[in-house]
């Protein structure tokens, strides 16, 4: 076999639409953009949400809250998690959670919940904890570091 023996495997390429090439391509004269109109014309069409100058949806519909734009959200994992993943004794980080496979990505850091129970004793080294999940890592014996 040569360089020039080589082409792609069948129907994994596709030959291009030639538009506007006459009428027995399908896609001549208008060449499927319709008759007349702001979508028919060279440069036209709209950007994304407008409504033809009626006030658009994400306009009309009332705002509520706070958005943080500038927040960084915390992956969160639960006691109960622990529990089952990790023997007594074990260091807990974003790194152990990333290695055996309980987080598929860490971007800005973890967090621990409190939801189930804990009996194994537990290093647990992360970014923050709410007040129950600390209160029973201790109580069970275990450490809860905020790094």
């Amino acid at each position: 076999m040569q360089i020039h023996d080589l082409k792609p495997s069948a129907g994994s390429t596709h030959v291009g639409k030639r538009k506007g090439r006459g009428p027995g391509t399908g896609n001549g004269k208008t060449a499927g953009r319709g008759h007349k109109g702001q979508k028919a014309r060279s440069g036209g069409g709209v950007r994304i949400g407008f409504e033809g100058g009626q006030m658009p949806l994400t306009r009309r519909v009332p705002k509520r809250g706070f958005h943080n734009i500038f927040a960084k959200p915390l992956e969160t994992v639960n006691i109960k998690t622990l529990e089952e993943r990790f023997e007594s004794g074990d260091v807990v980080s974003a790194e152990t959670l990333l290695a055996n496979g309980t987080l598929s990505k860490v971007r800005y850091g973890v967090k621990i919940l409190g939801e189930g129970e804990i009996t194994k004793k537990l290093d647990v080294q992360v970014n923050a904890f709410s007040e129950s999940a600390k209160s029973k890592i201790e109580a069970a014996g275990g450490k809860a570091q905020v790094v």
